[in-house]
């Protein structure tokens, strides 16, 4: 169904900029759910915990596209966020900017899982300690060193409930800061199928004189992390005068958040045969508080380095390129890297097609219609669409097929219409 007539006619000045146009049309665009003149980002929801004995909120984001009644039901990664509630809006946004708008497949479309807090201290520290030179009040640490606890839940209740009532897919990303940097780090040591990706930020990997580094540097070492990739991201939180060279011969209390992450990212980088695919980067120009935002940034970048699909203006306008060969062979080494099949979104494909077979390139055009029909035969659209490139072709036997066909799966006053004016109704 060409949810798209108007087609521009296109000079070579406005080639490229068209392109990026057309695939920003295609990519689902629409931004933030709108109602009642309010903008809603997500969902407030409730779990009920067995493991922690208490109800926990989580906040909850699903693309736009997913509520899509004209395509395919999609499924989608999942973010599982610590500190959610100080998070959830800047990655919400961000995810959305890279994957959807102007055209961007930096990264996929995910939801976004936030788990906002009731007792951080309990929940995002592996280990219990009685005190610790950071803190003078030691009151603070009571109730410290309920981490597995907590990754239990996200193990055995979250996770499934999220599963349960969203379109999720089999791909799991776990983002933490600060004392949620340390639980990321506790899962991606001990429970390291539960995520394809980690991104670490910041991480107090100096917590209980640095016992879960310890045991870090061992399981790089002895364990296989294949098909796993983490990104850790480490602030400048040194005194002024302090270099990253300096800093590891101090000895004082104040630089030993950032020497701890130092010795983390140096085992993560002698230990390059274990599978795992890791990057690590500091950032001279971002303190603690202001290191997350740019850190997440540049993670979804190298996470999905391999899910961008670049185009150029021989892709759409020379008739010899296969551009529905390219998708699928670009879209195969995505499912090789993500672990589950992947597939070009229903939405580009239409959208390209009727911008190619506008433009009378009908090889290249019937190639995409039915590239969509092979990955989505249970979507009306797709036979409604292959059906509009029969009647351009002229060949009137088969476009009543293909009408027929769409509306088997679903009514369409659009598709009836078309379908009876070509039986002579």
């Amino acid at each position: 169904m060409n949810i798209n007539r108007a087609r521009p006619i296109l000079t070579s000045a406005a080639i490229r900029l068209a392109l990026v146009l057309l695939i920003a049309f295609a990519a689902n665009q629409g931004g933030y759910g709108q109602s009642e003149r309010k903008i809603d980002i997500g969902e407030i929801v409730s779990v009920e915990s067995s493991i922690l004995n208490e109800k926990r909120d989580i906040w909850v984001y699903v693309p736009p596209s997913a509520k899509a009644t004209i395509y395919a039901k999609r499924q989608f990664p999942v973010v599982y966020l610590l500190d959610g509630d100080a998070h959830f809006s800047s990655v919400v946004g961000m995810i959305q900017q890279l994957s959807t708008v102007n055209g961007n497949t930096i990264s996929p479309e995910m939801i976004v899982v936030g788990i906002p807090n009731t007792d951080r201290t309990r929940d995002l520290t592996p280990t219990h300690v009685d005190s610790d030179p950071m803190f003078k009040d030691t009151s603070f640490l009571k109730t410290s060193g309920g981490g597995e606890k907590f990754i239990a839940f996200i193990e055995k209740e979250l996770i499934p409930y999220i599963e349960s009532k969203y379109p999720v897919a089999p791909y799991r990303m776990l983002i933490g800061h600060s004392f949620g940097g340390l639980t990321v780090m506790q899962s991606f040591v001990h429970h390291t199928g539960l995520f394809n990706s980690y991104v670490c930020i910041d991480p107090s990997m100096w917590w209980d004189n640095g016992a879960l580094l310890a045991e870090t540097k061992k399981a790089l070492s002895e364990k296989r992390f294949k098909g796993k990739t983490l990104y850790l991201g480490i602030a400048n939180t040194m005194d002024p005068g302090m270099n990253l060279k300096t800093v590891q011969k101090d000895k004082s209390q104040d630089s030993r958040h950032i020497r701890s992450i130092l010795k983390l990212k140096g085992y993560f980088e002698s230990n390059t045969k274990n599978g795992l695919k890791f990057q690590g980067k500091y950032y001279g120009d971002d303190d603690h508080g202001s290191v997350p935002l740019i850190t997440e940034y540049d993670a979804l970048h190298f996470i999905f380095s391999y899910y961008r699909m670049k185009f150029g203006p021989k892709d759409f306008f020379d008739p010899t390129v296969d551009v529905a060969g390219k998708f699928e062979k670009h879209f195969q080494n995505v499912s090789k890297e993500m672990g589950f099949e992947v597939k070009p979104t229903e939405d580009t494909i239409n959208a390209i097609g009727y911008q190619v077979l506008g433009d009378k390139q009908f090889k290249k055009a019937e190639a995409l219609f039915k590239l969509n029909v092979k990955n989505y035969p249970t979507s009306a659209n797709v036979f409604d669409s292959y059906g509009d490139y029969f009647v351009a072709m002229g060949d009137k036997e088969n476009a009543i097929a293909q009408f027929e066909k769409a509306l088997s799966l679903k009514e369409s006053p659009d598709t009836r219409k078309k379908l009876e004016k070509l039986q002579g109704k």
